[in-house]
């Protein structure tokens, strides 16, 4: 049964991150087996938007509302997407009036200002989806009274792994399904063709993801910088931009002179063989990350993982199979375990066969039947209360649903 469904969520592109992967990559999936799916999302100032953007109900199959303007807000060890403007309200309560979804879905549910804004308003069924996990319960401990009347409006709570789900439960009351993040396996697969002028021999060394104090890039360059120095030979591309650019690239100097290139932010089409292109993916994040989707890009690449030891990183990564883990914040070990897959291409080889086969249980198709299956639950319910509103009644129906 084909449903019409809005996808709400502040981290949208142009933001690049591990949201908004997900949200485009579900509504794809989605649109792909028949839904009617729009995003709502927020403006970037000095940006300009993809052509088949379009809003309103008339426009082109991949439209997408922009209400407000984002604002990058640092928190949690990165910089978290809000959204600000004028009349906010008044705006989403007419895309929703017009639209006339069966379900709405709510990224990041209890974020301010968007998501919370929609909670208050929607009238249909609400899927919320947690992304997160915080290194401080500082703002929800201050802020959960506050915002538990809004998360009680959530029909169906979901999360991207157990680390986020421990992070929901921490603070607010059950159930909360998981349901992970997928990899799209067409565009990131083994065998693509390396970059020519990263194909000269040179081991390579990749990151991929924001310039954001949590993310571990000042222990990669330490620990790139300790290789360099022992004369161990490769290269390191840095794909990804944010706040710490100028401060990382000051450290490629010295040993490193030479062996780094900053590629910033790279075109989607153009991400796959940039992990094709690598002997090695590393990921030093400190904290804070609930999933990792570049390790699941980098093992659906047949890539070996050199990446912290996180509750999140270890939904997908298993130490010793598809990569080694070190602690965070430690550059000594970063070092060490760097070495050991530069100087040993057939363990390497083995890890990444094995994080091929792992990728595969998080193709985004097994996502989206997940997805149609929790959407299917609550549609009817909807409808019927819709049906009720439109009668004059209220929506009792949905209303003892929540409670």
């Amino acid at each position: 049964m084909p449903l019409k469904i809005g996808i709400l969520s502040q981290a949208y592109h142009p933001a690049v991150g591990g949201v908004t992967e997900h949200v485009d990559a579900t509504a794809s999936a989605l649109r792909e087996r028949g839904h009617d799916v729009a995003i709502i999302t927020a403006r970037f100032a000095d940006r300009e938007y993809p052509a088949h953007e379009q809003n309103g109900a008339n426009g082109h199959e991949r439209r997408v509302y922009r209400i407000g303007w984002n604002v990058a807000v640092p928190y949690n060890g990165a910089e978290n997407n809000v959204t600000f403007g004028f009349g906010l309200r008044e705006k989403l309560e007419e895309i929703l009036a017009e639209e006339r979804f069966d379900l709405l879905h709510v990224h990041c549910p209890v974020s301010p200002v968007l998501p919370l804004l929609a909670l208050r308003i929607a009238k249909q069924p609400i899927v919320g989806t947690f992304h997160s996990t915080v290194t401080s319960d500082l703002a929800f401990r201050l802020f959960r009274r506050a915002l538990l009347p809004s998360y009680r409006r959530i029909d169906r709570t979901l999360a991207v792994s157990e680390a986020a789900r421990s992070c929901v439960l921490r603070h607010f009351p059950g159930p909360v399904d998981i349901l992970p993040n997928g990899v799209n396996l067409e565009r990131f697969r083994p065998g693509l063709r390396r970059l020519e002028r990263f194909d000269d021999g040179t081991p390579n060394i990749l990151f991929v993801g924001r310039h954001d104090p949590r993310k571990g890039l000042p222990e990669l360059m330490a620990a790139c910088s300790a290789l360099a120095r022992d004369s161990v030979p490769f290269r390191l591309i840095i794909v990804g931009d944010g706040s710490l650019r100028r401060r990382i690239e000051g450290m490629a100097h010295g040993a490193l002179e030479g062996r780094v290139h900053f590629e910033g932010c790279v075109s989607n089409e153009r991400l796959p063989r940039y992990y094709a292109s690598s002997d090695v993916f590393c990921s030093p994040a400190r904290g804070g990350e609930s999933f990792g989707i570049v390790l699941l890009e980098a093992m659906a690449s047949g890539v070996p993982i050199v990446a912290t030891d996180l509750p999140g990183y270890r939904t997908v990564l298993t130490p010793g199979s598809q990569g080694l883990v070190v602690p965070p914040r430690d550059p000594g070990a970063l070092r060490l375990a760097l070495e050991t897959l530069l100087s040993r291409p057939d363990l390497g080889r083995e890890m990444g066969a094995r994080g091929v086969e792992t990728s595969r249980r998080y193709a985004w198709p097994l996502i989206a039947d997940r997805l149609e299956e929790i959407y299917g639950s609550l549609v009817g319910l909807g409808r019927a209360a819709a049906r009720i509103q439109d009668l004059g009644g209220k929506p009792a129906l949905l209303e003892s649903a929540r409670t």
